[in-house]
């Protein structure tokens, strides 16, 4: 891969045999074999996923008919959802075909491990994951405490060894997969009982802080959904006749259709005539794009955090890393705390507020997503934050795209987006309820890392 050097090696019959007849290189010299290994090593008992699990199981394929909203339908998952900080992605299955499948429904602390596309993502679930289904095409683990405790087993699949074994069985051509049978297979340590206590206790505190961290962001939404008190319904097909005064008044003098025909435009122009209303670039905020720029990758550096990860719970786990010294426009790439980010390409319209987490690992942003700092600004960062990700405020963020094969849209757009100025009672409301939110999910974040890297040191030192 890249500009890894070709590897050689000798493979022994034995080793062929119990890979179930694997022949293909990529198996026998992955990172995976100094793995097993490294566990051969380990002072401790082995026991296997299987063997810590009630049920480890993938679900059967099936056509998926989806509703407008959850009124007629249940929350539904893909297997990239499950990694995302907000997993209400607003896709519902039919609660008809839901009753069904309800075996594919999940639940509070189990283990699901990606296995398709992108493989060996693992997620650890809280109160938020209740009620929704989730594809079929996820390894489920309901994990049962007798030999390693779930924490322990989550954190050590987590950790950099267990992505390797989870890893090393992928099979096909352009779709990478893992099956559930081989996952069962994946030796883990029985660690000494008072570290998977702490192990343990570490991932459950993480877990139950990103739930309460999302239910203050869901409360901050409903204050700001009431405020506003409009409903943004799903697009459908229409026509209209649109004045070439319209034209002349629309950004770039734009004559394609969504500008004129979409109701969130409608509405938002409603809402302007009837709230106390600015442009976000009249209030006093500094909104930039850097532009791109050439990259150079290292093994060591800054960790680069790009669109298509943003929105992820940790997306340090699978990011790329930039030279320090041959990296420009630094000053403008590193991700500051309360900094709003907004994604303009392919996915367009996703916002995220930047944590603490992301200064003290000295993340720099993708040059491709457009910044607001809102530092001295007539309004919060938390209120703008909560703002830009309300449904209406998104769908109207839909109309500035243009492109055909990669839909995009500018600062210049963003800049021109309607802010409904709050009342100072919503104004503090949203506030606290956003500095909650970034508190917890910082919090959070630390109590995982150090769990997962409890169990990496663990490991190490049994090759010293």
């Amino acid at each position: 891969q890249g500009s890894s050097q070709m590897k050689i090696e000798s493979v022994k019959y034995s080793a062929v045999k119990n890979s179930v007849w694997r022949f293909d290189p990529s198996f026998h010299l992955s990172e995976a074999v100094q793995v097993h290994q490294l566990l051969e090593k380990s002072p401790y008992k082995m026991s296997k996923v299987d063997c810590c699990s009630d049920r480890v199981f993938l679900g059967n394929i099936f056509s998926r008919n989806f509703v407008k909203d959850k009124e007629h339908g249940v929350p539904y998952l893909a297997a990239s959802d499950t990694v995302l900080a907000d997993i209400d992605t607003g896709t519902f299955l039919s609660k008809r075909q839901a009753n069904d499948l309800s075996y594919l429904m999940l639940k509070k602390d189990w283990i699901l491990v990606t296995c398709s596309g992108t493989v060996g993502n693992v997620t650890y679930t809280n109160e938020c994951f209740e009620n929704h289904i989730a594809t079929h095409d996820l390894i489920r683990i309901v994990p049962n405490d007798k030999t390693v405790k779930r924490g322990c087993l989550y954190a050590y699949l987590s950790s950099k060894y267990g992505h390797c074994l989870l890893t090393q069985s992928e099979f096909g051509g352009v779709v990478k997969h893992i099956n559930d049978n081989y996952v069962r297979n994946i030796p883990i340590p029985q660690f000494p009982d008072n570290f998977q206590k702490k192990i343990d206790d570490l991932v459950k505190e993480s877990s139950d802080l990103r739930g309460k961290a999302m239910s203050a962001l869901i409360d901050a939404d409903n204050a700001l959904s009431k405020f506003i008190d409009t409903k943004i319904q799903p697009q459908k097909f229409k026509t209209t006749v649109a004045s070439s005064k319209c034209f002349s008044k629309s950004l770039h003098i734009r004559l394609d259709a969504p500008p004129y025909i979409y109701d969130c435009v409608s509405i938002m122009e409603e809402l302007k005539r009837n709230k106390k209303n600015k442009l976000l670039k009249d209030l006093k905020v500094e909104i930039s794009y850097p532009g791109i720029f050439k990259r150079t990758y290292v093994k060591e550096g800054l960790p680069y955090i790009m669109g298509s990860s943003l929105m992820e719970r940790n997306p340090f786990k699978s990011c790329d890393f930039l030279s320090k010294t041959r990296t420009p426009k630094l000053d403008q790439l590193w991700l500051r705390e309360n900094q709003i980010l907004i994604t303009c390409a392919g996915r367009c319209g996703d916002a995220k507020i930047i944590t603490k987490e992301f200064v003290q690992k000295k993340a720099i942003g993708s040059p491709d997503i457009i910044r607001v700092c809102c530092e001295n600004a007539e309004c919060s960062p938390e209120y703008l934050f909560v703002y830009l990700r309300h449904p209406l405020i998104k769908a109207f963020m839909q109309s500035f795209k243009y492109g055909s094969v990669i839909e995009r849209f500018d600062a210049e757009h963003i800049g021109s987006i309607p802010i409904i100025l709050p009342d100072n009672r919503l104004s503090m409301t949203i506030d606290k309820l956003v500095k909650e939110y970034a508190n917890q999910i910082h919090h959070s974040f630390v109590l995982e890392e150090k769990a997962i890297s409890l169990v990496e040191k663990e490991i190490d030192g049994w090759n010293a």
